[in-house]
């Protein structure tokens, strides 16, 4: 049986696809989950912590899928940078539709049924190569850099592997992979006739930035 914290956290799940956010009750959440009250705020300590909690975990486990998905595509024979960041991109438009958490956090648009932690302030600009962990509310800036450097490593360890640069191989591919995964957040604002078409967009677009010049 699940522990009482995740019975809790699809409760609240569950009560949004019925109610905006500011509509939702903790004893409501916590009759559905079938635990008392006092344990929802002994888990989450208030209304505020237990969004903060949901949307945590509805990120984790779309970059635990986006670290699937580029696995899956390097392990693939001839696999190279387009693909994976195509799997990647798959993926997101895919899981984005189905849980506006997920769209929120990508987009930073909210909307009004969910909590304001579902889409938080922008961070302050990063150095580019800083990759501190998540800290916080996950924001658009930090999930594209994450997926941005799963992405360039998945590359790195595709079949197909990636189009020497020279010296600046490694940045070349993060910078395309950076541009294949901004690429596909667009088309979560602004879909593609098909997810399948939007993937094979970013492929094209990887491919061609790593091409060499000649």
């Amino acid at each position: 049986m699940p522990a009482a914290r995740e019975l809790l956290l699809d409760a609240a799940f569950a009560a949004l696809g019925a109610r905006p956010w500011h509509g939702v009750r903790m004893v409501d959440v916590a009759a559905a989950a079938g635990v008392s009250r006092q344990t929802l705020y002994n888990e989450f300590g208030s209304k505020d912590g237990l969004a903060r909690a949901l949307v945590r975990r509805e990120a984790d486990a779309f970059l635990a899928g986006v670290e699937r998905s580029l696995a899956e595509a390097a392990a693939r024979e001839g696999a190279d940078a387009g693909d994976c960041c195509a799997a990647a991109a798959l993926w997101t438009l895919r899981t984005a539709r189905a849980n506006p958490f997920v769209r929120a956090a990508l987009t930073g648009c909210r909307g009004d049924r969910l909590p304001p932690a579902a889409a938080p302030p922008l961070p302050p600009p990063r150095t580019p190569r800083d990759a501190r962990p998540l800290r916080g509310g996950p924001t658009p800036t930090t999930l594209t850099e994450r997926i941005r450097d799963s992405a360039a490593l998945a590359a790195h360890s595709a079949g197909g592997a990636v189009p020497r640069q020279g010296p600046h191989d490694a940045e070349g591919t993060r910078r395309a992979c950076e541009a294949g995964v901004r690429l596909a957040l667009s088309y979560v604002l602004a879909p593609a006739a098909t997810d399948e078409a939007a993937a094979d967009d970013v492929a094209r677009l990887v491919r061609a930035l790593l091409r060499p010049a000649r």
